[in-house]
């Protein structure tokens, strides 16, 4: 799995047709159609089709309407310059070759529309972590992720990972995912940190970490 480096320049002359315009922008050469994550579209060049993309069967359906997991997506067809972004995120790239990659849908951006696409309870997780499920996409091709602020790779592979469940964005499949809990006394009479649950991994992989736990959602004032 190559996974460009993110925010340089350089990466605009990369082969294929995913490429960053900036670190907030995407652009896609296409030629046929891709997969991308509905009103992600802020320009075009070009001749080009946008139409809503269903669920992929009632199966699909069924999963996403049970687990809240998953994109709203379209389907883009034509030829020319497209660019896509989403809230002004950082954004991530991703050559899968015959792999496989774990992704909380809400930071789905797009992706080759040839690429296999399913819902999976991670494993390891359950319902200690709230019955996590995840997007997985998998073949060989682009995918492009988003990042609430400029995300750090860990290797996974050179000592056991622990991160905090909304800040874990993506991440290599194969790997083992638990639970690590630091409950301590503290936390039962309002003095913890915080901090008392992360998704552990484990084995030969990475996973990609976004420098927040998700946007901050406004204070109501009335």
């Amino acid at each position: 799995m190559r996974s460009p480096f993110f925010g340089n320049m350089e990466q605009a002359q990369l082969p294929g047709h995913f490429a960053l315009q900036n670190s907030k922008m995407l652009r896609v050469h296409l030629n046929g159609d891709v997969l991308a994550r509905q009103g992600s579209m802020v320009a075009f060049q070009g001749q080009m089709d946008f139409d809503y993309e269903g669920s992929g069967g009632v199966g699909r359906f069924l999963k996403k309407a049970l687990t809240g997991e998953g994109v709203p997506t379209m389907r883009v067809k034509g030829q020319g310059l497209l660019f896509l972004a989403h809230d002004a995120d950082d954004i991530h790239l991703f050559y899968l070759e015959n792999e496989t990659l774990t992704v909380n849908g809400a930071n789905i951006l797009a992706w080759d529309a040839h690429l296999q696409s399913d819902i999976q309870r991670v494993q390891g997780a359950g319902i200690a972590a709230g019955g996590l499920f995840n997007t997985t996409l998998s073949g060989t091709g682009w995918v492009a992720i988003t990042a609430h602020g400029t995300p750090v790779m860990l290797d996974t592979g050179r000592a056991p990972t622990f991160v905090d469940g909304q800040s874990a964005i993506c991440w290599s499949a194969g790997l083992h995912v638990g639970v690590n809990r630091t409950i301590k006394a503290g936390a039962l009479i309002g003095r913890g940190s915080g901090e008392a649950m992360q998704l552990a991994f484990q084995g030969q992989g990475f996973v990609l970490v976004q420098a927040s736990e998700g946007p901050t959602v406004p204070t109501h004032t009335h």
